[in-house]
């Protein structure tokens, strides 16, 4: 059981680590176009990531998969960009009701490149683990536990800016994209393969 609190930790840690902001970026993004009244379709769009994410790692620790780091950390901003990118659209097109069965496949995809994004140092993590089933629902579990963080902190936040501050949701949604769009620019940047 200390395993598993061990790989907990390091889930909540991953997701939660200032220096690695790229996954809240990636939750705020997310979360943006949703307001309380629809938390469910969040987590269940947060659990969904977690899931792809988990199964990226696995794939990898166990060897059936593996690709090329220097993309993936190209690819991690590249997400995060089109997803909030995807938030103005829905803004201009009028419609705050986002089909969630797509948001559901391009958050999968998303959280499977997120997920190859770590694997090399989770592998790394996990080498001496004879195991590492435990590992990987650990992680999982610390993931998913700090992702309902970061969602609910950013539905209060949509909460205040719209319901106590008065300001109209498309406005805050996409002056929110757009700070999440001029972080994620010097990510891309940066990431750039040469």
């Amino acid at each position: 059981m200390e395993q598993f609190w061990f790989y907990l930790e390091l889930g909540l840690k991953h997701v939660l680590d200032p220096n690695a902001y790229d996954h809240i970026l990636f939750l705020a993004a997310l979360a943006i176009p949703f307001s309380f009244k629809k938390w469910k379709s969040v987590l269940v769009l947060a659990t969904i990531f977690t899931v792809a994410h988990c199964l990226s790692l696995a794939l990898s620790v166990y060897e059936v998969f593996t690709v090329d780091v220097g993309l993936i950390e190209f690819l991690i901003p590249v997400t995060i960009l089109l997803t909030a990118l995807f938030n103005g659209i829905y803004v201009k097109k009028g419609s705050m009701h986002t089909s969630l069965y797509l948001h559901g496949l391009a958050t999968a995809f998303f959280g499977f490149v997120h997920g190859f994004g770590f694997s090399n140092h989770f592998k790394m993590i996990v080498a001496e683990e004879e195991d590492k089933i435990v590992p990987l629902l650990g992680f999982a579990a610390g993931i998913e536990v700090s992702q309902v963080t970061v969602i609910l902190a950013l539905l209060a936040l949509s909460f205040v800016l719209t319901k106590v501050l008065k300001l109209k949701p498309s406005y805050v949604i996409l002056g929110l994209s757009a700070l999440v769009i001029c972080i994620t620019i010097p990510l891309l940047i940066d990431t750039f393969p040469n």
